[in-house]
């Protein structure tokens, strides 16, 4: 056998190893030479129903990087529809490439193409470097899309639902860490004021909380600070400072050993996907340091509702009242958590990962 023969076995057996070891059911690779577009779409299980999940736009700095992104949070969208009662599997894409440069109406329709290609298995919708008038131009090429504007029949901007799910989850936080749901005058982190971020800090500057903003965006933050009366600080400052609740709204991964080390709070209750960069280490990390964790598919799991009400037939009261549940979901896996001695991630997974291997029993795949 060739050396190239056998790098190409190897680098074929890579792929694959990382694909197994998450038990996705498909991956799907999208290019297209005359629009640019490189997108991977990947689809974790259908069990449940065809699999939803937004695109994602990011200038990632290498396909690899790109390709465990979506890994994971496709694997964490099949959890957010299984622990929310949905009738959803789990899915998820990502484009590469700068959203403020490289995207156009072409580049969104040749995506939407691909999406066609797979039968309604994967319907996708907005996320990070994406808009409603994206899912616009997708919705030209195919109707398996959600997140449309209203003026289409759809739910518009699912990021104030988001946000009222991941409030709901903060406030059954406090009340198991404090004995009230009450958040007045509680020290409040927030990492990340983009859209889900900033519906945040209005819902907690309404109660009276104690607001600590940290972003990129300077106006983001001018506007917190103008508005809600946020204190401005450094995204790093945020590990360090004594504070109540933690909120990461930013991108995943934050919460790694360092970090947790750091850390000085009662509670993390945030919107950003995947923030444990390992679920098992750092989520028992955050258990032996006293810290409660409020994990992130399922709070965050409003927007995933919003879109999904589209599915069904949108009502934006319908989706609010179903969003509402995250409390007491919150709760249930607390008690649960603590009855077993395990990390909360833990033990939401396994809730999320019972209702599919129930479901397994009447049906397959989607």
């Amino acid at each position: 056998m060739s050396t190239a023969t056998t790098a190409a076995k190897d680098n074929f057996s890579g792929l694959f190893a990382e694909v197994s070891t998450t038990n996705h059911e498909q991956i799907v690779f999208c290019n297209d030479n005359a629009t640019g577009l490189k997108a991977i779409i990947a689809i974790h299980n259908t069990v449940l129903g065809p699999g939803l999940g937004g695109t994602r736009m990011w200038n990632y700095a290498s396909e690899q990087e790109a390709l465990t992104d979506v890994l994971r949070l496709s694997r964490g969208m099949t959890y957010k529809a299984a622990i929310s009662g949905l009738n959803l599997g789990g899915a998820k894409a990502v484009i590469i490439g700068d959203a403020t440069k490289d995207k156009s109406e072409a580049l969104m329709r040749k995506f939407g193409r691909f999406i066609e290609n797979l039968n309604g298995k994967y319907i996708t919708a907005e996320d990070v470097g994406t808009t409603t008038k994206d899912m616009e131009y997708v919705n030209m090429e195919t109707d398996s899309v959600a997140g449309l504007p209203e003026s289409m029949g759809g739910g518009g901007d699912p990021s104030p639902v988001t946000a009222y799910g991941v409030y709901m989850g903060m406030k059954a936080s406090a009340k198991k860490a404090y004995g009230s749901d009450s958040l007045k005058g509680k020290k409040i982190a927030v990492q990340g004021i983009g859209k889900v971020g900033m519906h945040l800090v209005g819902l907690i500057h309404k109660e009276g909380a104690q607001i600590y903003v940290a972003d990129i965006n300077e106006s983001n933050l001018a506007h917190a600070a103008n508005q809600f009366k946020a204190e401005i600080v450094s995204g790093e400052d945020m590990y360090t400072m004594g504070m109540d609740i933690f909120a990461p709204c930013a991108l995943g991964a934050i919460l790694n050993t360092q970090n947790i080390e750091n850390l000085s709070c009662d509670i993390v209750a945030g919107a950003a996907n995947n923030q444990l960069l390992d679920d098992d280490i750092h989520g028992n990390m955050l258990k032996n340091k006293g810290i409660l964790y409020a994990p992130d598919f399922l709070i965050n799991a409003g927007g995933l509702i919003n879109v999904y009400s589209e599915v069904i037939g949108y009502n934006r009261e319908n989706a609010m009242r179903d969003t509402e549940n995250i409390y007491g979901t919150t709760l249930n896996i607390y008690n649960l958590a603590e009855a077993e001695n395990i990390h909360t991630q833990k033990a939401a997974t396994a809730l999320a990962q019972k209702r599919i291997d129930d479901m397994l029993m009447v049906k397959s795949t989607y």
